[in-house]
């Protein structure tokens, strides 16, 4: 089993940066993939960002590409999604999620770990 549990949320104005970590914790989680994914009322969960294990490959949604990074630090079990230019559009809750190198990267279906979720809200 893995254990994740976001942090770093919150209320910010439009054009502010805010960064998200996730604590991992359980099975060696520097074997898992990682992303985080987000999800908006009335709407279905959407992927954001990817890492492989090692950090060495990131992959971004179209919407947050140039102004998101993920990154993670193994020795830390820690994933983190540094968020610049925040716009409304991207208020959600944001989850962190692991999954085997060999599923799908861009589905929540391809994930078997998730944390509880943290809230991003970006006021105009």
């Amino acid at each position: 089993q893995v254990q994740l549990v976001e942090s770093g949320g919150g209320l910010v104005q439009a054009g502010d940066s805010l960064s998200l970590s996730c604590a991992a914790s359980g099975r060696t989680v520097s074997l898992y993939d990682m992303g985080w994914f987000r999800q908006a009322p009335g709407e279905e969960r959407e992927f954001v960002a990817a890492s492989n294990w090692s950090g060495s490959r990131r992959y971004y949604a179209d919407s947050v590409k140039g102004r998101f990074t993920i990154s993670r630090d193994n020795y830390k079990n820690t994933m983190y999604l540094q968020m610049n230019r925040l716009e409304p559009e991207d208020t959600a809750v944001y989850y962190c999620a692991a999954k085997p190198s060999d599923s799908v990267r861009y589905s929540p279906d391809g994930y078997n770990y998730w944390g509880q979720g943290t809230q991003v809200t970006v006021s105009s």
